[in-house]
């Protein structure tokens, strides 16, 4: 399985994250949409109607989002949309999905790099296993049992390819709201579930840094080097800022709006 497998498809999904989920009014949604409730953005042909000024629109989070390609999956194997059909078990099934997908771009990730040769079985093995459930009913998966088993690959990809690091480099779960970090040595820093929300990373070095669940909103990534950085996925990177000049994973999109 290629990580262009697991990106969004929109043009053959049912317009689901239109529908299933749910939209608070905030800075992120401009209306208040109640799950399973049709956007009134959403046209007949399941394309959103203000795609491409969603922003100015006041609908951020709408380009935050990523479903990691569980919204075509579901789509196609549920058959005909929820226009046609009860659509309920296919919303209830999009977020399921979803974390299975995300699961299985982790673990395409870690298949990817030359450090992990010595468990490649194991992801291997491990990545069959999530694949044969997305096929499954999703309302009997265990999802906490099936995070810990791949989080476990993950783990030990993330120090094969880091190798022994300072002790200083270790921020799993770090507070760092904020945190003025322009032009920081964080190569292969351990950031896993790191709060980095509005944090100036500006011209920072992180390369091969762990950034698996690191909240990354807002975070100024304007000229900072990502190269190498595991783990990192396109709804991390949407939700930041950065410029030209942000060098990122080949696997991650530049986001549009990052000018």
């Amino acid at each position: 399985m290629q990580l262009d497998l697991l990106r969004a498809d929109c043009g053959n999904c049912h317009g689901l994250c239109c529908v299933a989920l749910t939209f608070a009014k905030s800075a992120d949604f401009a209306i208040d949409k109640e799950a399973g409730e049709p956007c009134p953005n959403l046209q007949d042909d399941f394309r959103c109607g203000i795609h491409a000024k969603l922003r100015p629109e006041g609908f951020p989070g709408c380009t935050v989002y990523d479903c990691f390609g569980a919204g075509q999956k579901v789509s196609r194997l549920a058959g005909p949309s929820w226009r046609e059909q009860p659509g309920q078990k296919m919303f209830e099934a999009l977020p399921i999905m979803r974390q299975l997908h995300e699961l299985l771009w982790y673990l395409t990730e870690a298949l990817e790099l030359k450090e992990t040769r010595s468990i490649h079985a194991e992801l291997q093995k491990t990545r069959h296993q999530v694949e044969e459930l997305t096929l499954q009913d999703l309302a009997t998966v265990d999802l906490a049992a099936e995070r810990q088993q791949v989080n476990e690959l993950l783990l030990q990809t993330s120090k094969l390819v880091r190798g022994k690091q300072p002790k200083k480099k270790d921020r799993r779960g770090a507070d760092l709201f904020g945190a003025k970090l322009r032009g920081a040595d964080l190569r292969a820093a351990n950031l896993r579930g790191a709060y980095l929300i509005a944090a100036d990373l500006r011209e920072a070095d992180l390369r091969q840094a762990d950034l698996i669940g690191a909240d990354l909103r807002d975070a100024d990534l304007r000229g900072a080097d990502l190269t190498g950085a595991l783990f990192l996925t396109q709804s991390q990177v949407n939700a930041a800022r950065g410029d030209s000049k942000t060098k990122l994973p080949d696997a991650v999109l530049r986001p549009t709006h990052w000018g």
